[in-house]
This record gives structure tokens, sequence and C-alpha cells, in this order.
């Protein structure tokens, strides 16, 4: 499923986009708007983001969790080869041991991601902060032309900025659409 991104200039045009995308068949599940008037879209009845689109959550306790487990795995691996314990040590403790440091990566992980913009937005911050409207419409196959296409036609003012293949993978990448 991919996400794309549109910038709308006010709250009312974010209104009607909403609007119009549900007519196509579009469930509100599929539709986030990221603004800095939260309230404003509460008030119009739009939906907005979550945490997981507008906080580096995922990839925050991925990279945590990949670290831990490399490290501990590394760890273990050479207390294994130096016969460091002997043989005093089950193997189920050594696998213990890389679970538990794993999810303390996975934990510091979060801690860090719940203090980190999602990379996928930062490039849009400031747009955001000027008070424009980030449409995030996550799309299939059989959707994404008659979307485009309806976007193009009734609100050429909201302007496509982006193309995600998959939004909530946090090492794809966005695919920045330049406006001439």
């Amino acid at each position: 499923m991919k996400c794309l991104y549109f910038l709308s200039p006010t709250l009312d045009v974010s209104k009607k986009v909403s609007d119009d995308l549900h007519e196509t068949g579009l469930l509100d599940w599929y539709l986030h708007v990221i603004s800095k008037d939260e309230s404003g879209l509460t008030q119009k009845h739009i939906h907005s983001s979550n945490y997981l689109e507008t906080l580096d959550l995922v990839r925050g306790t991925t990279v945590g969790g990949l670290i831990c487990f490399s490290i501990s795995s590394i760890a273990v691996l050479i207390a294994i080869y130096s016969d460091y314990f002997g043989d005093s040590i089950p193997t189920i403790a050594y696998f213990i041991f890389i679970g538990f440091i794993t999810l303390f990566g996975v934990w510091e992980g979060a801690l860090f991601g719940i203090d980190t913009e999602n990379q996928k937005i930062k490039p849009y911050r400031d747009e955001i902060e000027k008070g424009n409207y980030l449409i995030l419409v996550y799309v299939d196959k059989t959707q994404e032309n008659n979307v485009r296409e309806m976007m193009k036609t009734k609100h050429p003012e909201s302007k496509l900025v982006g193309v995600d293949r998959h939004f909530i993978n946090p090492f794809s990448k966005v695919n920045f659409i330049k406006q001439a």
C-alpha cells in the first residue's frame, strides 16, 4: 500500500479534500492529516494523524532492538568461544541474556523514537509550521490512479509532494515530487 503526500493550503480545502476522498470510497482509516491546528481538524471532523505517523517510534524501536541484539550476540559468541564461563552456564542462559538485552534496546529505541519527529515528515515541517496541512492518503494499486486524478481535477491547489511505498516501514524512502 502506497502513501501519497498532499500539501493543502487551508483547513477548508483540507475538509473538501477529505470529503471528496470519502466519496471515492476511501475510509477514514486511510486518510490522515498532519497540522499544527489539531483543534481545527477536530472541529471539521477530519481524521488527524497518529503517533506512528508523527513520531519516529517504529524506527527507534527497530534500530534499538537490532543494535542491542547484535551487541549481545557478539558478546555471547565471544563468551562461548573464549570459554570465559566454562561449562557452568547453560545454553538457555545465553539466549535469555540476548533476549533481555534486545528488549532493553527496543525500550531505549522507543524512548528515542518518542522524542524524535518521524524522518518522513521532517522535510514538510516548515510547510506545516507555516499553516499548511499535510494529507497522508494510503491507497492500493487499484485506487491510486483514481485518487491522483480526483486530486488533480478537483483540488489543484493541493499539490502532490511525495510518494512512499510503505509509510510504516521506517527504512523506506519517500520519493519527493518537485513542484514546477
